[in-house]
């Protein structure tokens, strides 16, 4: 398919000079720290947003925790099939990066040769945020604020236009809720395996969660100890 942009006298094209003209009035220190971010740091601060939710959740050790580790094992797997949902999306459309067809862009990132449309690094963190979100609402929050703060990174950096990036929001959206409920149905059992197993528990519930709960005694219940100690005295 043809380029989607051809000109500027469209709102497309326009807000992409607005948004990326911000970069030509900022340092050039801060050009260089939204380049690093918007190309690996949000991606590397989702990952570990991930990691400390998943953390949190086997601290917790609350009784759907296998669950919710599955949600969070979907947050990758679902920004890795959005991805490849995109590959014949991009080869279908075939849309130029934008500094290809625009003059006076300031491109902070340089060899980007691939097509423009949809954004990858719009559809990952999305699609990891919603995916996020599903199993935690504080913690996906923060994943969809830093997906939105990413593709405002790429339209600012000038290697996507804006509705690449909504583009690759619909799409890892789409993804990580369509098929939310598909893989917690196949994701769900394997992790209460995971759960039941001596070599694998830990990664649902810390260790002290898991000898907490077996050495749990409901306050009032007699014990074998107590019981015992009572026949004793009786005798």
């Amino acid at each position: 398919m043809a380029v989607l942009a051809e000109s500027g006298s469209n709102p497309d094209v326009d807000l992409l000079y607005d948004i990326n003209g911000l970069a030509k009035d900022a340092p050039h220190w801060f050009d260089r720290v939204m380049a690093f971010v918007g190309e690996y740091g949000l991606l590397i601060a989702m990952v570990l947003l991930v990691v400390w939710c998943w953390w949190s959740v086997r601290r917790r050790g609350a009784e759907d925790s296998a669950a919710s580790v599955a949600g969070l094992v979907w947050a990758p797997l679902a920004a890795s099939l959005a991805v490849l949902v995109n590959v014949p999306i991009r080869g279908f459309v075939e849309r130029p990066r934008p500094f290809r067809d625009h003059t006076g862009l300031d491109v902070l990132v340089s060899g980007k040769t691939d097509f423009s449309f949809v954004s990858d690094h719009a559809t990952i963190t999305m699609a990891m945020g919603v995916a996020l979100f599903v199993a935690n609402r504080r913690f996906g929050l923060v994943g969809i604020a830093l997906a939105l703060f990413e593709g405002f990174c790429r339209v600012y950096m000038g290697v996507h236009y804006p509705t690449d990036v909504i583009g690759g929001f619909a799409l890892g959206t789409a993804v990580a809720l369509l098929l939310s409920p598909v893989a917690m149905a196949l994701l769900t059992p394997v992790l209460k395996a995971v759960e039941a197993s001596g070599w694998g528990a830990w990664v649902v519930r810390s260790a002290g969660v898991r000898r907490l709960g077996r050495d749990a005694v409901i306050p009032g219940a007699r014990t074998e100890t107590s019981g015992t100690e009572e026949r004793d005295l009786a005798a």
